[in-house]
């Protein structure tokens, strides 16, 4: 009995484990699934973990903490934050709850998904006022902030708090940081008079420095009656970029999430429909998305430009418009580049710059390329959206115009080649010792060592350069002619003498790069087709845009077109010099008539007249390369060339030219001939005919020329004339009386 007790007690004692043994193998499958929920979404459990850490926890050693954190920064460097973590993560690491050292490592990989709340920022800024972090971590946070500053959702709040943000002007280590988050969110009503005086205080200690003179160059745009401190004309970029530390990360989350981004918040203009990988290394060319600084919750009397429609809204509210959060996403509408046109707001150009400039130098100069396609194609893109948007205004932005200096000294002229060029035609009128150090000799180095096509866009971008600034001059010149303002909202001024001393060395350098330019490439007909479109310009600065200024081309500019084998360009030499001459007897007429004085000189009219001389001889008079023609050659060497009549070879009739409209004009005229006698078309009523015959074909600069210099004309054709292109007198133009000369028309 015994023996059957223990034996049912001891199966009562096994059943009793058995259902104590279900029950735990079900906790731990409980347990086990809740494990692999936690696994599942690792971030919600860490960031779980991180929002108990209690002020005083233990670092040193603690796994549970190390773990946590690695699973935070592993997800924040791979596809980002949330906002929600961006918030819990930044009071945790400003509060010290974790110490300095977690402070400062989860303010490194502090990388935003999408946006950053404002909340988060001005709770950040709180914590600064406590005063517990020390220097590094507060410096740190800054930077922080300074960088995803583009991402905040609105910025109300922070602006709110502008007054506690200027307090720490005063801190040495901090003002770079401080002047630049106060840049970015100041307006007008922020300008204080206690204010301007602090930022003189501390200029006077510690100097001019250019994030000091940069806040106090907006406050003097919004108060102008505050600061009475003179600026310099062109700052130098007083705020330097300190975000290589989330940079990288941040454009790689932004590449990863782009689909995902709103675009209201995201860095790019728009969401693209296919995600493309570029290969631009820290490249983030794009314009940004039109969006407001405020929270569209708020009642404000305001509207915002993405809220514009048509150029009708645009009049009826131009007194309420809200400027954007991001100033560079006014280069993205046209409504807002209208605004910008309309109301001339300098603050609002000052921070379009100091975006421009942010853009271009840190984002394209300083970071290097691999060539990939895309990033080519977002470059050019943005180029172009600058370009376009300069055009659209008619003036140059100067961010834009540093980028370029620096660009120059770097370039291989072969990359954005286009963009670079037509950017380089804005660049506004400068001294010439400046224009000459800093676009003339970089430009020179490239010149030289590029192929000839190259060397015409060259060519190209000088001569649009020229008309701009020419056109310029002619619209905004004082009347008195004495005193030329560079730029409608700038001091600089710059003298008449002294725009036409840059004019000369522009002219002057193009005629240095042209003449060696064929030299080296064998006269390109492409190249001495964009050098003639250059001097097409140049022939006519007096009459067309009021610039009494005459300048030449060099031989080995006008030679090679004179001889070349085309006749559209010699035509286009014939309309250069009957331009020249219109030009020259217009600025005689006007000399004789006023007192002003011309910066027309003895040598120039003695440069005409030395090329009409060589011209006429060698075009009509059959007279090439005989002494005291113009163009003269060594006896020995032409009777070595074994051609004969060598001296009428590049007449009207055998020039090569328009050697084969010579023939078809023989054949016209004498088609019973078996042989070809070229000499008999100079005789009587035949030369009369071939002129009309050649002017005909659609040489009118030629027409022009004939004309103005020869007298021959249509109406004075007769069959009764003799030998009219036996010789033609060349007299020439001549300066003005008090030089000793006059004038003597050709006949």
């Amino acid at each position: 009995m015994a023996n059957a007790s223990n034996l049912s007690g001891l199966i009562l004692d096994t059943s009793k484990d058995s259902s104590g043994s279900g029950s735990s193998n079900r906790s731990l499958r409980v347990a086990e699934n809740a494990k692999k929920k936690g696994e599942t979404n690792p971030l919600r459990a860490a960031l779980s973990y991180l929002a108990q850490v209690q002020e005083g926890t233990v670092v040193k050693g603690n796994d549970n903490l190390e773990r946590n954190l690695v699973v935070v920064e592993t997800v924040a460097f791979s596809r980002g934050l949330p906002p929600e973590a961006v918030s819990l993560l930044l009071d945790l690491a400003l509060s010290l709850r974790a110490g300095s050292v977690t402070c400062s490592r989860i303010l490194k990989f502090l990388i935003p998904a999408s946006v950053v709340p404002q909340e988060a920022i001005v709770i950040g800024v709180s914590w600064l006022c406590v005063g517990k972090m020390p220097m590094n971590s507060q410096v740190l946070f800054l930077r922080w902030v300074l960088t995803v500053f583009d991402l905040i959702n609105c910025k109300d709040h922070l602006r709110a708090v502008y007054g506690f943000i200027f307090s720490f002007v005063t801190e040495e280590n901090l003002c770079p940081f401080i002047c630049h988050l106060l840049y970015l969110l100041t307006m007008r009503e922020h300008v204080q008079p206690y204010r301007v005086r602090k930022l003189l205080d501390i200029q006077a200690k510690m100097g001019k420095q250019p994030y000091l003179m940069q806040l106090l160059a907006l406050y003097k745009v919004f108060r102008p009656d505050l600061v009475s401190l003179t600026m310099p004309s062109r700052i130098r970029t007083g705020f330097k970029n300190h975000n290589s530390t989330w940079k990288a990360a941040l454009t790689a989350v932004q590449r990863k999430n782009r689909s995902e981004v709103m675009a209201d918040h995201s860095l790019t203009v728009e969401v693209k429909e296919k995600s493309t990988s570029r290969k631009r290394k820290l490249h983030h060319l794009e314009v940004p998305a039109l969006s407001s600084a405020f929270d569209s919750n708020l009642e404000r009397n305001v509207f915002r430009l993405q809220e514009l429609r048509s150029f009708k809204e645009l009049l009826q509210n131009i007194h309420s418009i809200e400027l954007p959060a991001q100033m560079g996403s006014l280069l993205g509408s046209s409504l807002a580049l209208h605004y910008l046109d309309c109301v001339q707001d300098e603050s609002a150009f000052l921070r379009l710059n100091f975006w421009l400039g942010h853009s271009l130098q840190e984002e394209f100069l300083l970071c290097p390329s691999d060539g990939g396609l895309d990033g080519l194609t977002e470059a050019s893109r943005f180029l172009g959206t600058i370009l376009s948007s300069q055009q659209f205004l008619q003036e140059g932005f100067f961010s834009t115009e540093s980028f370029l200096y620096k660009f120059l000294s770097v370039w291989d002229g072969s990359l954005l080649r286009t963009h670079i060029l037509d950017l380089l035609s804005h660049v506004p009128l400068m001294p010439s010792r400046y224009i000459k150090v800093l676009v003339f000799e970089p430009l020179m180095q490239l010149y030289f060592t590029s192929a000839v096509f190259f060397k015409c866009s060259v060519i190209e971008c000088l001569n649009n350069m020229l008309v701009k600034w020419l056109t310029w001059h002619s619209v905004n010149a004082l009347e008195d002619g004495l005193d030329i303002s560079l730029n409608s909202n700038g001091t600089v001024t710059m003298t008449l003498s002294g725009f036409m001393d840059t004019i000369i060395e522009l002219v002057r350098f193009v005629g240095r790069l042209a003449a060696e330019g064929l030299r080296l490439e064998n006269c390109h007909v492409l190249l001495l087709s964009q050098t003639l479109t250059f001097y097409e310009t140049v022939c006519d600065m007096f009459v067309k845009y009021g610039l009494p200024l005459v300048i030449m081309p060099p031989a080995g500019v006008f030679y090679p077109a004179l001889l070349a084998t085309d006749s559209l360009t010699v035509d286009r030499l014939g309309y250069i010099m009957y331009r020249y001459r219109k030009n020259l007897t217009l600025a005689k007429k006007h000399e004789q008539q006023s007192e002003q004085t011309f910066h027309i000189s003895r040598n120039t009219y003695q440069e005409f007249n030395q090329h009409l001389v060589a011209m006429v001889n060698c075009l009509w008079n059959s007279k090439s390369f005989l002494p005291g023609t113009g163009i003269e050659m060594d006896e020995r060497l032409l009777t070595r060339t074994k051609v004969s009549e060598h001296w009428s070879r590049f007449d009207l009739v055998r020039h090569p030219a328009f050697f084969k409209y010579a023939f078809e004009f023989h054949q016209k005229c004498w088609p019973e001939r078996n042989g070809v006698d070229l000499a008999s078309i100079k005789n009587g009523k035949y030369w009369n005919w071939y002129m009309e015959f050649l002017f005909s074909q659609g040489f009118d600069g030629l027409k022009d020329f004939i004309q103005i210099n020869t007298g021959h004309s249509s109406s004075s054709i007769s069959g009764s004339q003799g030998a009219v292109a036996a010789s033609v007198s060349c007299k020439t133009l001549s300066p003005v009386p008090r030089l000793g000369y006059f004038f003597i028309c050709l006949i």
